[in-house]
């Protein structure tokens, strides 16, 4: 099928096939146990389906939609064979991401016309935020843009800490203020640095607290509008990092955040070292926020930009 055509280099693929192995591994399992004994799809496999997808984090309602489309499908065809049911649930899951628009791109680019372009990063302290941005940078730098960090993460002294160090290892410049600092004067010092020196892209941190909602939102409007007067429309993208390892944790968290602040892209980490990586399906389908970007590794280069193609690709490897 074309649809799956193999767009990354094999190095990117292959990491993504590692890093998803326990979620297919996990997924398959149960799914082999469904099927023992049946020749064709009837109720007693789609219940036993419904219940595969849920226990994968895949999350109810989007669960729910991919039972509907391959009902419909045994409607049309009653004989059905449960040999086809890989094959059934590949095409499902990928017209359902392609639906919501998400994961079309393949290298980490940056709009024309936007300069800089300014990424607010928002998310629950031990998400993988400021590891991600850190990854990010890298990627960024790498794709030949130049990159300013912002630490108006000012609540936690090892948030401004921890951003240092990742602006050191990948050698960008990064803004910084002492512990306490108003995160909104990080950012407006942050988007002045950044225009002074032409950078392409800046990437601002923001603290990872979800006590108080209204308390956040007042925050985010803050450092948001502060920006503005510097480079206007900025944030070009506010990004909520997500820890994929969670699951269902992870839609409360995207629940809360997208209350608070509108969120324009999604970045889900630590799908290397968890069996939920269904997760990254049902947060695409029940937020229509794009899937921008995955954590499948460890490594420096193991932040990847989020295919759908690729991903579904390697999920039914």
């Amino acid at each position: 099928m074309s649809f799956f055509k193999r767009i990354f280099s094999s190095e990117k693929k292959e990491t993504l096939d590692k890093g998803l192995e326990k979620t297919k591994t996990s997924f398959f399992s149960k799914l082999t146990k469904a099927v023992a004994g049946k020749s064709n799809v009837d109720d007693e496999v789609l219940d036993n389906l419904e219940e595969i997808l849920v226990s994968s984090d895949v999350g109810v309602d989007t669960t729910l939609k991919i039972i509907r489309r391959i009902e419909d499908r045994v409607a049309a065809d009653k004989y059905l064979g449960t040999d086809e049911l890989n094959k059934i649930l590949r095409e499902e899951i990928a017209g359902l991401l392609a639906e919501n628009n998400t994961g079309n791109e393949t290298d980490f680019i940056v709009p024309e016309g936007k300069k800089p372009y300014v990424i607010m990063v928002v998310g629950v302290n031990g998400v993988g935020k400021t590891t991600t941005i850190g990854k990010l940078a890298n990627q960024f730098k790498k794709a030949g843009y130049s990159v300013v960090l912002g630490a108006a993460d000012t609540f936690r002294a090892a948030a401004i800490d921890q951003l240092q160090i990742w602006a050191d290892r990948v050698n960008i410049p990064i803004v910084r203020q002492q512990m306490g600092s108003d995160p909104a004067s990080v950012a407006f010092d942050t988007l002045q640095s950044a225009v002074a020196q032409n950078a392409d892209v800046v990437i601002i941190d923001t603290a990872g607290r979800l006590h108080n909602k209204v308390n956040l939102m007042n925050e985010l409007t803050k450092v948001k509008r502060v920006m503005q007067k510097v480079v206007e429309n900025a944030p070009h993208d506010v990004m909520l990092v997500l820890d994929g390892s969670t699951g269902q944790n992870a839609f409360e968290q995207a629940k809360q955040f997208t209350a608070a602040t509108e969120v324009t892209s999604l970045a889900v980490t630590k799908l290397d070292g968890t069996a939920k990586g269904g997760v990254v399906i049902g947060i695409s389908d029940q937020f229509k926020i794009p899937v921008k970007y995955i954590g499948v590794g460890e490594g420096i280069e193991d932040l990847q930009v989020f295919n759908k193609f690729e991903f579904v690709d390697s999920f039914f490897k």
